[in-house]
């Protein structure tokens, strides 16, 4: 291993020599660096890369055993070590019809049966069967929930707001900050009102403080009675002791497994919003889509394999190249939230420190992942990607049709992503702002003042990525590659992509925290900046006692 790490680490410094420019003196580069699957077209020509690279970061790959890793996930192997749990939301997904084990249990007949659960629940609420108190038809669903039980479902509902023919307005509270409930319940009715909470344990901290301040206000705006807070409170859960004492029952109870991390739960029954929001056609073609990318995940070879084309290079910046940021710019509106999702997915999935063998790690993992979809990023952050110190790859996406028919506002769309693409890469020569500002009648001693600032190196990496058009199963497909990318960065790295302990230290200080400002005793003592911070709230905040 030592012997390819020394190989990738020389030939990136003969690398870093040269520029993108100089690469696309081969004409065919364009097309030799990008691959077409169905209705994808990945094009990632300009990248600091050529065959040699490629070779290595292969190497490399066979070294981690990626394609021995790929199978023990799809198998059902527990790679989640650390938690002793099987990764297997593909399973979720997997139209086969193939056993899928977890031990010795086939999980298949289980996930059918509960997706057939969830299907007719979705068709009752949709066609109205679904009745709340005093008969009224639901109109509105609250998802009550946080971190992967609110990105994803979150992000693909809006993603497919074209495909929400039901009528039903899906509504998504996360933050433990009130006002973000209280917003939504400032324009809804109890008796139309549907709230999904969804929490594996049902003790999520914020999810269920949400959920108990959501079920008072049903309580005092409708009716307290057992059978109308069962007929407008479902449990997206594991845990059927809590949901009970919640005042759900257990027939309103969607079952989902261990073996299903948060970041990756939008396909089970997590995704209750969205297929009340698009119908449950449209949620089968979703993981449709996401089965089609595990099948070319799994057969395809690896210089045609867009998932573990995307993890390698991830791999060649960061750690090769100390690029510890990577933006995503999805060119369509309704994917803004794809973004925030893959903040989740990326660094909650590969922020890690320690390896395999719990030894701490001597190279560079993990990126910070940002974006905002374009138009809008260019007139934001987009000047520090061209004239910034740092070298920040991007990833972009867009869709070749458009919902709309193909007018000025999709061409202008259009024009940008492939635009900014090519200014990163080309920048602008001192010779061409010279001749821009000759143009504006500037003169030769305040030009020699102006000229630094117009010009930009450009050699700026990034990938393309097209979509026929943003559908249920096509977006089914763009989560999914991005999954594996994750994991094949983790694999990479030699890390565990599927847990992530980093975020527990902080819940558990917090409930300490809370006791104090709540009056009670703390049994643990803090350092002097908390204690001074609590004590500056204890005396300014009317809510201490």
């Amino acid at each position: 291993m030592n012997d390819i790490y020394s190989r990738l680490i020389e030939h990136q410094k003969r690398f870093a020599k040269h520029t993108l420019n100089e690469l696309f003196t081969d004409k065919n580069r364009g097309k030799k660096y990008s691959v077409l699957f169905q209705d994808i077209y990945f094009d990632y020509s300009k990248n600091f890369l050529t065959a040699e690279t490629l070779n290595l970061l292969f190497e490399l790959a066979e070294k981690r055993n990626l394609r021995q890793k790929i199978e023990e996930m799809f198998a059902g192997k527990e790679i989640n070590f650390t938690e002793k749990r099987s990764v297997l939301h593909t399973a979720l997904r997997n139209f086969s019809n193939k056993p899928v084990f977890v031990g010795d249990e086939d999980i298949m007949p289980k996930i059918l049966h509960v997706r057939s659960n969830m299907k007719d629940f979705v068709n009752r609420v949709i066609s109205g069967e679904w009745k709340g108190v005093d008969n009224n038809r639901i109109t509105d669903v609250v998802n009550i929930g946080i971190g992967g039980s609110h990105l994803g479902p979150e992000m693909v509902v809006k993603a497919l707001s074209h495909y929400n023919t039901t009528d039903l307005k899906v509504h998504f509270v996360s933050n433990v900050d009130k006002d973000d409930l209280q917003e939504k319940l400032a324009i809804l009715a109890p008796e139309n009102t549907l709230f999904i909470i969804s929490s594996k344990t049902f003790t999520t901290s914020e999810t269920m403080t949400n959920a108990e301040t959501a079920k008072k206000w049903f309580v005092d705006n409708c009716s307290s009675k057992f059978d109308d807070i069962a007929k407008h409170f479902i449990a997206i859960s594991t845990n059927r002791e809590k949901t009970a004492e919640f005042g759900i029952p257990e027939e309103n109870m969607f079952e989902f497994w261990d073996w299903v991390g948060g970041r990756y739960s939008l396909w089970s029954t997590i995704g209750m919003s969205i297929a009340l929001a698009v119908g449950w056609e449209n949620f089968e073609e979703l993981l449709r889509g996401g089965f089609e990318i595990d099948r070319h995940f799994r057969s395809s070879p690896f210089d045609m394999n867009i998932p573990v084309l995307m993890g390698l290079l991830t791999v060649w910046y960061a750690t090769y190249w100390k690029f510890n940021s990577n933006s995503v710019i999805p060119y369509s509106h309704v994917l803004s939230r794809f973004p925030a999702f893959l903040q989740q997915l990326q660094m909650e999935s590969n922020g890690k420190s320690v390896n395999f063998a719990g030894n701490e790690i001597e190279y560079e993992t993990g990126q910070v992942i940002f974006g905002e979809a374009g138009t809008n990023s260019q007139h934001s952050f987009f000047q520090l990607l061209h004239q910034g110190t740092q070298t920040i790859p991007v990833d972009f996406i867009g869709f070749a049709n458009a919902h709309f028919e193909n007018d000025v506002h999709f061409k202008l769309l259009l024009s940008n992503m492939i635009a900014q693409a090519e200014a990163l890469m080309i920048g602008k020569s001192r010779e061409k702002a010279e001749e821009e500002l000759v143009k504006l009648g500037i003169e030769q001693e305040e030009m020699m003042k102006l000229v630094n600032h117009r010009m930009f190196a450009g050699n700026k990496p990034s990938n393309t990525m097209l979509l026929e058009r943003l559908t249920p199963k096509s977006l089914g497909k763009l989560i999914a590659i991005y999954e594996h990318k994750v994991f094949v960065e983790g694999v990479i790295w030699n890390i565990n992509s599927f847990d992530q302990w980093g975020v527990e230290l902080g819940k558990v200080l917090a409930k300490e925290i809370y006791k104090t400002l709540d009056g009670q005793k703390s049994a643990i003592e803090h350092d002097s900046s908390t204690e001074n911070l609590l004590e500056f709230l204890k005396s300014r905040s009317k809510n201490s006692v």
